[in-house]
């Protein structure tokens, strides 16, 4: 089993200064939830009082295939960090999406009566 760069107190003061540089460095990606809530040093309970959830919650969370966005970025959120969205397209730089849905939709306003043309009907008399 790997060791966590906390527990490098039993090594040498060369490996110690040859470690030390790296235990801030965090990895470029991650397998799933439960691992970037251990990098970021949180346990479960506390991501559960974070959210108003109970613990074995965090635990279906962190095990789910697929959930809304909102889960996620609540969850990202009590981790203590920012969630954001990244398109990739072919040929094309990188897109962020910073809302989606209703969120982004402009309340539409109902067009002015004057505004609307209307076929003129004949009257027939």
């Amino acid at each position: 089993m790997g060791r966590h760069l906390e527990d490098i107190s039993d090594l040498t003061a060369a490996r110690q200064s040859a470690i030390e540089p790296h235990r801030d460095a965090v990895p470029e990606e991650v397998e799933g939830l439960r691992e970037l809530r251990q990098i970021a040093g949180k346990g479960q309970a506390e991501i559960a009082s974070a959210l108003n959830i109970k613990q074995p919650s965090v635990s279906k969370i962190e095990n789910q295939a697929d959930m809304y966005l909102s889960t996620l970025k609540s969850y990202v959120e009590a981790v203590g960090g920012k969630l954001e969205l990244v398109v990739k397209l072919p040929k094309r730089p990188a897109l962020r999406i910073h809302q989606l849905g209703e969120a982004i939709s402009q309340p539409r306003t109902a067009p002015s009566r004057r505004a609307v043309t209307r076929e003129a009907k004949p009257r027939h008399g």
